[in-house]
């Protein structure tokens, strides 16, 4: 589980890394994080993808949380794998209380003494 975490969190952190420094055009000498090169990336993208470059971004942006939603999914299910397989078990196999018949269930006068 560590290593698909790490295998998650790795793209995404350099990703977001990048276009927050390239976005800002903070790069440090390194041409790979410029404006110039950013807008560039976008507009080859928007060019192979047959879109506008400025929506882009925000699509990227909903493929993360999607994948996030995803990601904590799995989490959850390997955690509590074994509650969830018997919460599943119970709502398909029979029960012995759903079998008691109808005449022995008793009334509520004659469950509780009445205060007079």
């Amino acid at each position: 589980m560590r290593t698909f975490l790490i295998l998650w969190v790795t793209p995404i952190t350099l990703l977001g890394g990048w276009y927050g420094l390239s976005y800002y055009d903070m790069n440090f000498g390194y041409r790979i994080l410029s404006r110039d090169l950013h807008d560039l990336v976008f507009i080859i993208y928007g060019d192979l993808l047959g879109i506008k470059p400025e929506s882009i971004p925000p699509l990227v942006l909903k493929a993360i949380i999607l994948d996030t939603l995803l990601v904590l999914g799995f989490i959850v299910i390997k955690r509590r794998r074994k509650q969830i397989w018997s919460a599943i078990k119970g709502w398909f196999t029979r029960d012995a209380s759903h079998d008691v018949p109808i005449d022995g269930i008793k009334a509520p006068d004659q469950e509780y003494p009445r205060m007079s």
